[in-house]
């Protein structure tokens, strides 16, 4: 299989995978609040779903590593049909709030085994095709897909959801089995070999990778600035994508779920378009701490003003804004990180990356929902935005260390600057080698 199939076949999983996801992402918290919960109450279930990621982020993360990533994939989408159509049911026969807690656990078991998987089997798949291209404008790429993808999902959920709010929920399962059997055909492990352990093995296994990419993610001091800065922002993140929905409906005035659905829509192009930016700045930035620090002053400062905004159109505006930062910063972060990991331990970094930003979901959706319960959902924004504002000062500390990692070579005469300075190239999938890990620090 050469690089263009691997990335186009990375590209319909990821984007599929994140069509049927998006489908309740405009409605999934009025489609709480019709359930019959309060607004601490949904942003309490969305805190507990972040904290079963925690649990299992790095449990499905070293299975990815172990017993392969399609297998992990796999089993993701399995369990988000299930977690899925128990939402409907819990709506349906009234199970309450510790019955969407339930659902919410199983759910951040889902997403985990999704988290770090599909990349890493896409990295390591181009690594073995021989793949010279940038790796930060495939990731920039995908992003563009699947904004796209969130783009049709979250406007259909919208539309849907105005008939009834359970059948965005009905037809994302409908699209992750479909899924299920796609990736079951296409997607299977290149450039990594699966090890076949006993079941008594596998325990042991999988303290011993599981303490590896503990030590890697803690020891390497990059890796660990961009987790900080990740724990502030996603804090904020996670609670902002869904406090948005009650807030300006709100603001406008009016209960109509379409409205959600057509802003949902705007913030997939928003993000996409902080997608499509990150190659033309490349063209002119040197370092990817560039980017990141301007992105994350921007987006701090227009979270802020979402919170402070006294009108509808204002609002709106400025969280688009914040939401074209997320699409600078997540693809450059994602292109970061996976050149200062082994493949060995790739999908389980990547996974205590993702534990780490859900813990920050968790303190984030938990802090600011009751800040909303018992002030208002402004108030939380403004709180939220300038918490976020901290993470600048991470991004200017990993400026200051100078990896290569750091260096951009999608400028013009940037791969040159680089070779001249002895500094190898990061725009190729190959990554970092255990002996200069283990000399990071």
């Amino acid at each position: 299989m050469d690089s263009r199939q691997i990335i186009r076949n990375y590209f319909v999983i990821s984007g599929s995978y994140n069509l049927a996801a998006s489908l309740i992402w405009g409605i999934n918290t009025l489609f709480l609040l019709d359930a019959g919960l309060t607004i601490f109450e949904v942003f309490l279930v969305n805190a507990i779903f972040s904290a079963g990621m925690v649990v299992f982020e790095i449990p499905t993360g070293v299975l990815a590593d172990t017993s392969g990533r399609r297998k992990s994939f796999l089993l993701s989408v399995a369990v988000l049909v299930m977690g899925t159509l128990g939402y409907v049911g819990a709506a349906v026969f009234g199970g309450g709030l510790v019955v969407f807690i339930v659902m919410s656990v199983m759910l951040g078991l889902g997403y985990t085994f999704y988290s770090g998987a599909v990349e890493a089997w896409m990295v390591d798949a181009l690594k073995a095709a021989r793949f010279n291209g940038s790796l930060d404008q495939v990731f920039a790429r995908s992003n563009l897909v699947t904004g796209a993808a969130m783009l049709v999902g979250t406007v259909g959920g919208g539309f849907l959801g105005d008939i009834d709010l359970a059948i965005p929920f009905l037809l994302r399962a409908a699209l992750m089995a479909f899924l299920l059997i796609f990736a079951y055909f296409t997607m299977h492990d290149i450039g990594y070999t699966p090890r076949a352990l006993s079941m008594g093995a596998i325990p042991a296994e999988m303290r011993s990778v599981a303490i590896s990419s503990l030590r890697l993610g803690w020891r390497v001091r990059p890796l660990r600035l961009l987790m900080f800065a990740n724990l502030l922002q996603a804090g904020f993140l996670y609670w902002g994508f869904y406090a948005w929905q009650p807030y300006f409906l709100e603001l406008l005035g009016g209960s109509a779920v379409w409205v959600a659905g057509v802003i949902a829509a705007l913030v997939s192009l928003s993000t996409m378009a902080g997608n499509g930016l990150v190659e033309w700045f490349s063209r002119f930035c040197e370092r990817r701490t560039t980017l990141l620090l301007w992105a994350s002053l921007c987006g701090s400062l227009a979270a802020i003003g979402v919170g402070l905004a006294g009108s509808f159109w204002m609002a709106v505006g400025l969280l688009l804004v914040y939401m074209a930062t997320v699409g600078v910063i997540t693809p450059v972060r994602q292109a970061l990180i996976h050149q200062l990991i082994p493949s060995e331990t790739r999908a389980a970094v990547v996974s205590l990356d993702s534990l780490v930003a859900s813990s920050g979901g968790i303190l984030g959706q938990a802090g600011l929902g009751y800040v909303s319960q018992m002030g208002s959902i402004a108030r939380g924004f403004v709180i939220g935005g300038a918490a976020t504002l901290t993470a600048f000062p991470l991004y200017g500390l990993l400026r200051f260390l100078g990896h290569p990692a750091d260096r951009l070579t999608g400028r013009a005469g940037a791969g040159g600057a680089c070779a001249a300075r002895g500094i190898p190239s990061v725009s190729s999938v190959n990554t970092t080698t255990g002996a200069e890990v283990s000399a990071m620090d």
